[in-house]
């Protein structure tokens, strides 16, 4: 373990796994119902992209309108790009609001983010709010409910007072229960059954809506949060000590809390825009990273959102040939997933949140 937590150790692992990625998304793309081999994903993959930037022609055989191209490039690839943004976006929130608020408990959607984006996307779809969105309607009301709870968890933290970590978590407590409540009294007194299904479904998080322009958002989000949370290390290294002990060191926190909540409420938005709600990814990859890492988060944050790009990519895979002729939610397995792993953490005794020894 102490390796691991070397200087070598670390560039070591952050450049496995910056080359698996790339390798993980042309090996992945050949399963679903009909596998093909990785050598015909990777030709596809390397002339779209020749095209694409380098304006070169197509052979006949791997060009739009044939059956491979458009089951890789359409239909497979974007789905595995939009898990492995996600996966990122989520595992970096997990790792800021662990700082954010001193909770190992801490996740994307602990402050009331998930039930304000299920608000959002109840409203959308029993009550037709924002139907002039037209098919992304339900995304951008997820979106909007998102953000908003968000705003009112930081001005509800700083009333009295500045915000700290126990009033953000009180706040978004009480403002994810004041959701729920809504959302389950909308269903109840207006939601057929077909649409409460839809509503239940999209709360169980789904890769199956995945497009290019839908993945270019997703991409510039996902590098934009990691170059600022890599910005932020030293504030959420100190965040980890407590207020005081940066007090001593001449550093205010208050400002760095609230721009790290708010840089996590627009990413946490824009992952359950694209994807729905998938959870247990911010909790338990932070704990695994920094277990075997070390809680420096100058290294805590490319490694997680490296491997959390990483998890949900397989896991999608996963969620597709794991039951023939259907598609499993991909909410539904990183919970499976994520909660054994997280009860084993908890488990292990030298194990600390915070701390260094693992």
């Amino acid at each position: 373990m102490r390796a691991l937590r070397s200087r070598t150790g670390f560039l070591l692992a952050l450049g496995v796994l910056a080359a698996a990625l790339p390798v993980s998304l042309a090996v992945a793309a050949s399963f679903g119902t009909n596998a093909l081999p990785v050598d015909q994903v990777y030709t596809v993959i390397r002339w779209e992209l020749g095209r694409l930037l380098l304006d070169q022609t197509i052979p006949a055989q791997w060009a739009p309108g044939t059956a491979v191209h458009d089951v890789v490039w359409l239909i497979r690839l974007p789905r595995l790009v939009l898990a492995a943004t996600v996966g990122v976006c989520l595992s970096l929130c997990g790792v800021a609001m662990q700082a954010v608020v001193q909770n190992p408990l801490a996740d994307p959607y602990i402050l009331g983010i998930s039930s304000g984006a299920s608000l959002g996307a109840t409203l959308a779809v029993l009550l037709g709010v924002g139907a002039a969105l037209g098919q992304n309607a339900v995304g951008v009301m997820a979106f909007l409910g998102a953000l908003a709870v968000s705003c009112a968890v930081v001005f509800l933290a700083n009333l009295g007072g500045r915000a700290s970590p126990v009033k953000l978590l009180l706040a978004g407590s009480a403002l994810s229960a004041v959701c729920g409540a809504f959302s389950n009294f909308v269903v109840y007194q207006t939601g057929p059954d077909q649409a409460a299904s839809q509503v239940m479904r999209w709360t169980m998080g789904s890769l199956a809506a995945a497009s290019w322009p839908v993945n270019g958002v997703m991409l510039g989000i996902a590098l934009l949060g990691t170059v600022f949370f890599l910005s932020q290390s030293r504030g959420l290294n100190l965040m980890l000590l407590g207020d005081e002990t940066a007090r001593t060191l001449g550093v205010d926190l208050h400002r760095r809390r609230l721009a790290c909540l708010a840089a996590a409420a627009l990413m946490t938005g824009f992952a359950v825009w694209a994807a729905g709600i998938i959870g247990f990814v911010g909790l338990v990859v932070p704990h695994v990273v920094r277990m075997l890492f070390g809680t420096d988060h100058r290294r805590l944050v490319p490694l997680s959102a490296l491997t959390g790009g990483l998890f949900l990519l397989w896991a999608d895979v996963l969620c597709r040939v794991i039951l023939p002729g259907s598609e499993l939610p991909v909410g539904i397995l990183t919970s499976m997933l994520g909660a054994p792993v997280f009860l084993w953490l908890m488990a292990r005794g030298r194990y600390h949140f915070g701390g260094g020894a693992a």
